[in-house]
């Protein structure tokens, strides 16, 4: 069977509840850990689809981050091959550099619990069919983008607007983490890069996130399990030739 590839950019990141979703749809991924160094080969045509994962860096650090410039022409390659793409949070920016959108750093961070609201678009979508109107989920991001040109807008956000989109029929950009578990967002307060990132922001209080995650996880991994499995679908129709 076709495997997903899964892009990840810092060793703290992982596909969370994503990984069980697959398990059980039958679906075989693979970690390709950029950080290690970048694979000199990649063939849409030999996947069932790519998940472009989160990573506390900025789409433009080329120079300090080398394997952006290539997985950005991997992210192109795979849109023009109507691959499924997910794109989580610094992947849902390089799927927009990718198109040609601009990214930048927001107002103000991101991080922990927030209200976004789905569009109108978002009732017919393939993923987001059935998605609450508004719901609260888990956020960690300093940098926002633009909607790329033929995008459709799928959820916003009262503060960051711009919160998931959809390119064609098969990319799909979340800015936000449907994935994380109790377990990841304690690791992320944990990592010293994190750590000092929240200690520089009066606004923060892990505490008080960690503290929501008992009422709010549950309520978010009901629609990850649907949105996600809707994802695996995808993917599983891809790998089969169906």
């Amino acid at each position: 069977m076709k495997p997903i590839l899964v892009f990840r950019h810092v060793a703290h990141e992982s596909l969370g509840m994503l990984e069980g979703i697959f398990r059980d749809a039958g679906l075989v991924y693979n970690y390709v850990d950029l950080f290690d160094g970048a694979p000199r080969r990649f063939d849409p045509g030999q996947l069932a689809g790519l998940v472009v994962l989160g990573g506390p860096m900025n789409v433009d650090q080329t120079k300090r981050y080398p394997f952006l410039a290539p997985e950005i022409r991997w992210i192109e390659q795979a849109i023009e091959q109507e691959l499924p793409l997910l794109g989580i949070c610094l992947g849902s920016q390089l799927l927009a550099k990718a198109l040609g959108a601009r990214v930048y750093p927001h107002r103000v961070k991101e991080i922990g619990w927030y209200e976004i609201e789905t569009t109108e678009a978002a009732q017919d979508d393939r993923l987001f069919a059935g998605s609450p109107r508004r719901q609260c989920v888990f956020q960690w991001h300093g940098d926002t983008f633009d909607l790329p040109a033929g995008s459709v807008p799928l959820a916003s956000g009262d503060d960051c607007t711009n919160q998931a989109f959809r390119y064609g029929r098969s990319a799909y950009g979340l800015q936000f983490h449907l994935e994380v578990t109790a377990e990841l967002i304690d690791d992320w307060f944990a990592e010293p890069g994190g750590r000092c990132e929240v200690a520089a922001l009066d606004y923060i209080d892990p505490d008080e996130i960690r503290r929501r995650a008992q009422r709010e996880l549950p309520r978010m991994h009901a629609e990850s399990k649907r949105l996600f499995g809707a994802f695996a679908a995808f993917c599983q129709q891809r790998a089969t030739g169906a």
